[in-house]
C-alpha cells in the first residue's frame, strides 16, 4: 500500500479511481509548478535530513516587533524517499507573503539510518526544539506556536504538542519541550494503532511498524509514546482538515481521532472540504489551504 503512495507523487491522481464529479489537483501539476525557496536553512544534526528551512516574511529578520510563527511538518509516510520538506515550500512561501514566518522541519524517515524508533521522533523533536533556541536569531515570537502538518506529518504535529505527555521513562521524553498552542492536521493520520489496522490507508500498515519498532522489555508498550490517541487529552486546540475525496487517507482516520479527541476533553473539530482530494491540502490556491491558512491567521491575531 505505501506503495500507492508513492506512486502517486510521481503519477497524476487522474489515472486513480476517483468519483466522476470531482476535478482533484495532482502531485504531478503540484509539483511541476516553480519552487519557491526558503530565506535560511539550519541544521540540527549531521545526516543531510537533519535541517530546519525558515521563511520569514519579506525575508528580513528585523521589524517591528517579533515574527508570528507556525511549525510545519510535511509527510510522506513517515519515509524520507517519499518527500521531504520541500514539498511544503508553495503553502510556506504563501504563509511568509502573508507576514507569518515558517519553521519548516525535516527529520530521518523510516528508510534512513536512525530512523524509525526513536529517530524520527527524536528528530522532530530536536528540530522543533531549535526554534526556541533561534528565535532571537530570526525575531521569531514563540510565545504562541501553531504546528501545521500534512499526512503523516499531521501525526508529527500533533505528536509534538503531546511531549508534555510523554512518560520520564521514555526515550522520548524532553524536560522543556516547545511549547505548540494550537495544531492543524491535513489529512493526518494521528492515529498509529488505527493506521496499523487500515489497509486501505495510502502508507500502508508495514510501515508503522518500521516507526514505532517492536515491543522489547526497555519499551513493551510500543504505542504508549508515539501514538496521538494514548497522550490525549493534548490541552491545546486541535483542527483537522480533510479531503472528502481523499484517497490516500480515509476519512474515518479524522472522525474517529476527533472523537476520540473530545471524549478526553480537548477541543478538536473537524473540516471537511468536499470535492477535495490529498494534494489539495498544501496547494496554496484551494480551499482547504485557505481553510487553515484563515485558522493559522485568526489564532496568532492577524485577522482585521
Amino acid at each position: 500500500m505505501r506503495l500507492f503512495l508513492a506512486t502517486a507523487l510521481l503519477l497524476p491522481l487522474a489515472t486513480m479511481p476517483m468519483p466522476a464529479a470531482a476535478d482533484l489537483l495532482t502531485w504531478s501539476v503540484l509539483t511541476a509548478r516553480p519552487k519557491p525557496t526558503p530565506d535560511a536553512t539550519i541544521a540540527y544534526g549531521t545526516d543531510q535530513m537533519q535541517k530546519v528551512d525558515v521563511w520569514l516574511p519579506k525575508g528580513k529578520t528585523g521589524g517591528k516587533g517579533p515574527l508570528p510563527v507556525v511549525v510545519m511538518v510535511h509527510g510522506g509516510c513517515w519515509t524520507t524517499s517519499i518527500a521531504d520538506r520541500s514539498l511544503m515550500n508553495w503553502v510556506a512561501d504563501d504563509l511568509r507573503k502573508a507576514g507569518v514566518a515558517v519553521w519548516n522541519i525535516d527529520y530521518r524517515g523510516v528508510d534512513r539510518s536512525g530512523g524509525g524508533y526513536p529517530g524520527t521522533f527524536q528528530d522532530a523533536a530536536k528540530a522543533a526544539d531549535q526554534l526556541t533556541v533561534n528565535a532571537k536569531t530570526f525575531n521569531l515570537d514563540t510565545r504562541r506556536v501553531v504546528a501545521i502538518g500534512h499526512s503523516a506529518g499531521g501525526h508529527l504535529a500533533l505528536w509534538l504538542a503531546a511531549r508534555p505527555r510523554i512518560a520520564k521513562t521514555s526515550a522520548l521524553y524532553s524536560a522543556h519541550p516547545l511549547r505548540i498552542d494550537h495544531v492543524i492536521s491535513l489529512g493526518g493520520l494521528p492515529d498509529l494503532e488505527a493506521t496499523a489496522a487500515n489497509p486501505e490507508n495510502g502508507c500502508g500498515t508495514e510501515v508503522v511498524t518500521q516507526l514505532v519498532g517492536t515491543s522489547t522489555p526497555q519499551h513493551p508498550d510500543i504505542y504508549a509514546d508515539t501514538s496521538v490517541p494514548r497522550l490525549l487529552p493534548l490541552g491545546v486546540k486541535q483542527d483537522l482538515i480533510n479531503g472528502r475525496e481523499d484517497r490516500i487517507i480515509p476519512f474515518v482516520m479524522a472522525t474517529d481521532y476527533v472523537a476520540k479527541a473530545t471524549a478526553a476533553g480537548d477541543t478538536a473539530t473537524l473540516h471537511t472540504i468536499p470535492a477535495t482530494g490529498h494534494v489539495e491540502l498544501i496547494a496554496p490556491e484551494t480551499p482547504a489551504w485557505a481553510e487553515a491558512k484563515c485558522l493559522i491567521l485568526t489564532d496568532l491575531g492577524m485577522t482585521k
